[in-house]
C-alpha cells in the first residue's frame, strides 16, 4: 500500500474506461475470448458474452449522478467518474470502474451504493481492505484498524481488571501505580498481520503518535507527520484525532459506512473523493 494512499498510483484500466474531458478511451477492438468486435461501451462481448471491462456505470457526465474524483499524488484531480446506477464496483480484474495494474488492489475491491441520495462504501472482502478518512474525531470500536502514515495500528479492547486480593502475609508488591489498568492497546500489524509492537490505553491518559514528537514515535515513516495522531481518553472511551498531519488518517471500514462530501477513500493504491452526491 502506498504511504500516502494514492501515490505513485497508475491512472485506471481496462477496456472503455472514461478519460478526462469526457473522451472514451478504447483499450481493444476485439474480444479477448472469441476475437469478434466489440462495442467498447459495452461491458460485454455482443458475439459471445464475455466481459471486456467496460465501466458502464461511470460516465463523464456533471449535471447528474454522484461524483467521484480519481486524486494524484499531490491531491489534484487526474479524472472523475460519476455513479448514474444505486451500485458500482471497484476491482482489478471486474467491476464498474477497473485499476489493473494497482497490485494492492483485490480483483473484486469494494463498492459504492447511494441510498436517498446518501453515499455509502463497503469492501468486499479485499486483502488490502478499504478505508476511508477521517474529517472528524472518530471513536474507535474493539477491532478497528487506523492508517498513520504507513502504519496500520489495530485498536483492542482489554476490558477493565478485576480486584487485586490481599497477599496473605500483607505484603506489598512492587510496581508502578500509575497508570493503574490498561484497558485497551494499539498493535503495529506487519503486512503479514502479525503484531510487531504494542502501546498500552489506560483512562484519563492521552496518547501522541509522530515521527518526531509525541507518546509513540515511528522515526522512520516518512510518510507520517512530525506529530500525526492523537488517542483521546474520553470517560470509558477512546478517540482518535487528526493532530494536524499532512496526510490525514484513515479507518479500515467495516460493514457499510457513509461517505461525505469532500471525504477520500483509499482503494488499493487509489484515491477517490466524493465531489457531489
Amino acid at each position: 500500500m502506498s504511504a500516502s494512499g494514492g501515490e505513485g498510483g497508475p491512472s485506471p484500466g481496462g477496456s472503455g474506461a472514461q478519460a478526462g474531458g469526457g473522451r472514451t478511451v478504447a483499450r481493444s477492438n476485439t474480444c479477448s475470448q472469441c476475437g469478434g468486435p466489440v462495442n467498447p461501451a459495452l461491458p460485454f462481448c455482443a458475439n459471445c458474452g464475455a466481459k471486456t471491462g467496460a465501466p458502464i456505470s461511470f460516465v463523464l457526465d456533471p449535471r447528474a449522478g454522484v461524483t467521484l474524483a480519481l486524486l494524484d499524488a499531490h491531491g489534484a484531480i487526474k479524472d472523475n467518474f460519476v455513479i448514474k446506477r444505486t451500485e458500482a464496483i471497484v476491482g482489478r480484474n471486474d467491476g464498474d470502474i477497473v485499476f489493473r495494474d494497482d497490485v494492492y488492489l483485490s480483483p473484486v475491491h469494494a463498492q459504492f451504493t447511494v441510498h436517498d441520495g446518501q453515499l455509502f462504501v463497503r469492501d468486499l472482502g479485499s486483502r488490502n481492505g478499504t478505508w476511508i478518512f477521517m474529517d472528524a474525531p472518530q471513536r474507535l470500536a474493539d477491532g478497528d484498524v487506523i492508517l498513520v502514515g504507513s502504519q496500520l495500528l489495530r485498536f483492542r479492547r482489554l476490558g477493565y481488571p478485576g480486584p487485586h486480593p490481599a497477599e496473605a502475609d500483607k505484603t506489598r508488591r512492587l510496581g508502578s501505580l500509575t497508570p493503574s489498568a490498561d484497558i485497551s492497546v494499539l498493535a503495529q500489524l506487519r503486512a503479514d498481520g502479525s503484531v510487531r509492537d504494542t502501546f498500552h490505553l489506560s483512562p484519563g491518559r492521552n496518547v501522541l503518535i509522530g515521527r518526531e514528537k509525541g507518546d509513540w514515535l515511528f522515526p522512520y515513516d516518512q510518510t507520517m507527520s512530525g506529530t500525526h495522531a492523537e488517542v483521546r481518553s474520553e470517560d470509558s472511551d477512546f478517540v482518535v484525532a487528526d493532530a494536524g498531519s499532512r496526510n490525514g488518517i484513515a479507518i479500515a471500514v467495516r460493514g457499510e459506512r457513509p461517505v461525505k462530501v469532500g471525504q477520500r477513500v483509499l482503494v488499493g493504491d487509489h484515491v477517490l473523493r466524493a465531489e457531489k452526491v
